[in-house]
């Protein structure tokens, strides 16, 4: 079985590219479906743009982790996956969903800072009791928390 989570969105390819960085994945590359397609005059080219100067969908990117299996016709991982999916209104309420990081044991701060590096802000330290963590955004205010 293979997942993805979708992910409303901005500006999609943006997004792509903070979260393969920030989990150390890859965005997946559909240059080749989307040629083929194009050759066949199956879809405009107003439905894609040039991402990494490869051709892409303008309105979906999605990153996938690297070590898992993708299909190399269409470049689609067949595993672990964000699916990042423009949408015209911008978010305005708490995530329903949102992931929880964990880089090991003494490494908190040091992700902290690699990930402000990348576009996320912290919002809030927590102490409770069972732990601590810390509340943060990525750069379109999506809220994910690092343990």
């Amino acid at each position: 079985m293979h997942w993805k989570i979708v992910i409303d969105s901005a500006d999609p390819h943006a997004q792509a590219d903070f979260w393969a960085a920030a989990l150390r994945y890859v965005v997946e590359d559909n240059s080749a479906l989307i040629g083929k397609l194009l050759a066949a005059g199956a879809v405009p080219a107003d439905l894609t743009v040039e991402s990494h100067g490869r051709h892409a969908w303008r309105d979906l990117a999605a990153v996938r982790h690297p070590d898992d299996p993708y299909d190399e016709e269409t470049g689609t991982g067949r595993g672990r996956r964000l699916l990042f999916q423009r949408v015209p209104e911008a978010k305005t309420v708490k995530n329903r969903l949102h992931l929880d990081l964990h880089p090991g044991a003494g490494r908190r701060e040091e992700e902290l800072a690699r990930l402000e590096r990348l576009g996320a802000r912290m919002l809030r330290r927590v102490e409770e009791p069972s732990g601590g963590w810390l509340v943060m955004a990525d750069p379109e205010g999506n809220e994910f928390c690092l343990h």
